[in-house]
């Protein structure tokens, strides 16, 4: 009789500990940024959308650091049983090619592209400089005088700073910082003259007055910052750029649930709050499923890699 209750507590708290039917075991996602900035704050916001349909809840997980390296790293390292996603940014089609880390697409199965954002300049508010041209004329008479923060050494906002001098024929101090949250904090203490980071991540500034955006790198005026002209309205001579983000799992996860991931994830980012929460923060939203956003990952690949060379960044 002993042995048959202690048999019978010990089946119960099995059955209460999240495995049982109907109930699933919580998830991690992790975020290679630091927190407060755009991909963090997406992340966690979409996160708290899916719980509902995936029926667990979700943690997020900050790794930030090696521009986005250290995250995507672990992330692409982890058990494939689909417990772990994590939130990839346009980095993982960069490092490889720039030699500072041996990751890239190939290490994970895709779920959802959800994100596009442009970069952009933006100075603080006090700034001598009120237009893009004002701010070229005075980095090209004072060359590498100009400190641009961006969210780390190799980091898209980095590429973006390099890929703006280029065009423009400038040059300038490059400051990199864990992730962009950090180097608006420094634009806003000062520290420095200008960041590279997306329009989306300074928007709370701007509209603040603490902040102003020269130039958008974009085809397109941001329907957020209607008043922030594209440097080709400026008669400046750039590419469109910018960032994307997006879910992955480690690959040689299970495809089934590869697909449950997708649908959920799908319903949270239609969900009216998610919609809301980017409208209002000036995220752009670019919802890819998993084939679609597999091929843009591999069209990612090929094009940082040309654009590195061309900037002669590649080792």
């Amino acid at each position: 009789m002993k042995r048959a209750l202690l048999l019978l507590a010990l089946l119960m708290i099995h059955g209460c500990g999240g495995d049982g039917e109907g109930q699933q075991r919580p998830l991690t996602l992790i975020v290679p940024t630091a927190p407060g900035g755009g991909t963090d704050t997406v992340a966690r916001v979409l996160a708290t959308q899916a719980e509902p349909a995936l029926g667990a809840p979700i943690g997020v997980k900050n790794l930030p650091g090696a521009s986005s390296a250290i995250g995507m790293f672990q992330g692409a390292n982890a058990p494939a049983d689909g417990e772990t996603l994590t939130m990839v940014v346009a980095e993982l089609a960069i490092l490889k090619s720039l030699g500072l880390a041996d990751i890239d697409h190939r290490g994970f199965a895709p779920i959802m592209l959800v994100n596009y954002d442009p970069a952009a300049i933006t100075v603080r508010w006090d700034a001598p400089y009120d237009t893009i041209n004002e701010f070229l004329d005075y980095a090209r008479e004072h060359p590498n005088a100009l400190l641009m923060g961006n969210s780390g050494t190799g980091s898209i906002w980095h590429v973006a700073a390099e890929t703006f001098g280029h065009a423009t024929d400038t040059r300038y101090t490059h400051v990199p910082y864990e992730g962009a949250a950090p180097a608006i904090t420094a634009l806003l203490g000062g520290h420095i003259d200008a960041v590279s980071v997306s329009a989306a991540e300074v928007l709370p500034y701007v509209n603040s007055g603490e902040f102003k955006i020269l130039g958008v790198m974009a085809e397109q005026r941001i329907e957020a910052l209607p008043q922030a002209p594209t440097f080709t309205e400026a008669g400046v001579d750039t590419p469109a750029f910018g960032t994307w983000r997006g879910l992955v799992v480690p690959a040689g996860t299970p495809q089934e649930r590869i697909d449950q991931l997708a649908a959920a994830f799908a319903e949270a980012a239609q969900s009216s709050e998610f919609q809301a929460f980017m409208a209002s923060r000036g995220f752009g939203i670019q919802i890819l499923p998993p084939a679609e956003f597999a091929s843009f990952l591999d069209e990612q690949a090929v094009f940082f890699e040309r654009t590195l060379s061309t900037l002669g960044l590649a080792p």
